[in-house]
């Protein structure tokens, strides 16, 4: 793994493809936006871990927060899937880890904890209105590395603020989606 800039590079085995399949096996039904929260944490977290993406396609901030761009263009457009590689032990772990700690929560829910943190507030400010930015490697490994926050420009919430805005959570998740699954979201509009 090599620095480029400020941007980590290194060229994972496994495509954004591979892991939103297999949080497509361990939740079944799992959301767009969701999905792609989840990715962000994956991609976090194995940074933090192991030191290397997951995945090789970049993570982006939009409006309702990050995604991976290309998996969610070529799943709108219905591309084919690139030829599926194998996860190792490391990677699967990442992925039940992230499905462990945030697999309870809505995209909504998700989508209000990565506004808080830093790796996409720090696109976000160079982010044109409606538009996207590429969220750096190399902050969303030094976010995760510092144990995911608290950042320190924010105060960190208390046990109550967390409760407050996870509770309800199974509920959201329990209820049908706001949009017909024949209309594809966009990523300013993907539902929870």
């Amino acid at each position: 793994m090599s620095a480029v800039g400020s941007t980590l590079t290194s060229m994972p085995s496994v495509s954004a493809h591979d892991v939103a399949a297999e949080l497509r096996r361990a939740l079944p039904g799992v959301p767009v936006k969701k999905l792609h929260k989840l990715l962000y944490y994956c991609q976090g977290h194995h940074l933090a871990h192991f030191g290397e993406p997951l995945f090789r396609e970049p993570v982006m901030a939009y409006d309702m927060g990050p995604l991976v761009a290309n998996l969610w263009k070529a799943e709108k457009d219905g591309l084919p899937a690139p030829n599926p590689e194998e996860l190792d032990a490391g990677q699967l772990n990442t992925i039940g880890y992230v499905v462990s700690r945030y697999g309870r929560l809505t995209g909504t829910d998700l989508e209000r904890l990565t506004h808080s943190e830093s790796p996409w507030r720090q696109a976000d400010e160079s982010r044109p209105a409606g538009g996207s930015v590429r969220i750096r490697q190399d902050s969303i490994r030094a976010f995760f590395r510092a144990g995911g926050g608290p950042d320190p420009e924010l105060p960190w919430p208390a046990a109550a603020d967390l409760e407050r805005l996870t509770s309800g959570a199974d509920e959201r998740r329990a209820r049908p989606a706001r949009r017909s699954r024949t209309t594809r979201p966009t990523p300013t509009t993907a539902s929870s």
